[in-house]
């Protein structure tokens, strides 16, 4: 009796402890290893149970989150090193007072011939990220017109064919001569560093647009005729393939300024 006694006391015992669930939950075993149970701690209501971390996995994470927060102090001192060695390159090789025109200052030019020569010549390489094919000798009034021309029009016009604009294929620059170098004809605005001549367009994809194939062809004769039109006003004058024979193959930009206005064909 005392037998029957005691196994109906741990039958009920059973039945309380199911019915009210057990205050602590276990981990599933990992199959095909042997894995040592741990209990988890029980969570409010409404919670879902984390698994404990080891200590090891405790260090780990705060190495992991002191790395992770150098991180971007290492790479922030890197950029800024190579941005301050980026403008000291840009200062020295800057002409004209200004970052986007690059080249050399070059001082006075003497002419061959009267009326020719440039007071205050500069030896221009790149204009506003844009190299030019040969360095090319002017004044700083014509290489601020460049810029003005290349950022307003030449580099939009040309944005959306072969990754944008890159180089310009410089025809001509300065050079001691009569206009067309015809005998007998005044002095070209080449002769006083106050012209140059662009022939062609050469782009990202190593691609080029030029002005003798491109000027009426489908897919480049629209941007063609908006730099063209485009440049007068920043240029005094302006010649194109419509002007006349000698500039079939080239625009001719100068920044000699009339009364009537700009000269643009």
């Amino acid at each position: 009796m005392k037998r029957l006694g005691l196994l109906a006391a741990i039958i009920c015992a059973a039945q309380m402890a199911q019915a009210t669930g057990p205050a602590v939950s276990e981990r599933p075993v990992q199959r095909g290893g042997n894995v040592v149970q741990k209990p988890l701690v029980s969570q409010p209501s409404g919670s879902i149970a984390q698994p404990a971390q080891s200590a090891e996995q405790e260090q780990a994470r705060e190495r992991g989150g002191l790395l992770q927060s150098l991180r971007p102090l290492f790479r922030s001192k890197k950029v800024e090193g190579e941005g301050r060695a980026a403008k000291r390159a840009l200062r020295k090789g800057a002409v004209c007072g200004d970052l986007s025109i690059q080249g050399e200052a070059i001082g006075k030019v003497p002419g061959r011939i009267r009326g020719c020569g440039v007071t205050d010549a500069v030896r221009v390489r790149s204009v506003s990220g844009v190299g030019l094919s040969q360095s090319s000798v002017m004044d700083c009034t014509t290489a601020s017109a460049l810029k003005t021309w290349l950022e307003q029009s030449a580099k939009p016009a040309l944005a959306r064919k072969g990754g944008g604009l890159k180089t310009l294929r410089v025809a001509a620059h300065y050079a001691c001569r009569t206009r067309n170098n015809q005998k007998g004809a005044k002095i070209s605005e080449h002769g006083k560093g106050r012209a140059i001549d662009i022939s062609g367009f050469k782009l990202a994809d190593g691609s080029e647009v030029t002005v003798l194939r491109g000027w009426n062809a489908r897919g480049s004769s629209k941007a063609l005729r908006r730099m063209h039109r485009d440049a007068c006003g920043p240029f005094g004058t302006v010649l194109g393939p419509n002007a006349d024979r000698f500039h079939r193959d080239h625009f001719h930009f100068d920044t000699a300024r009339y009364r009537s206005g700009s000269y643009c064909r």
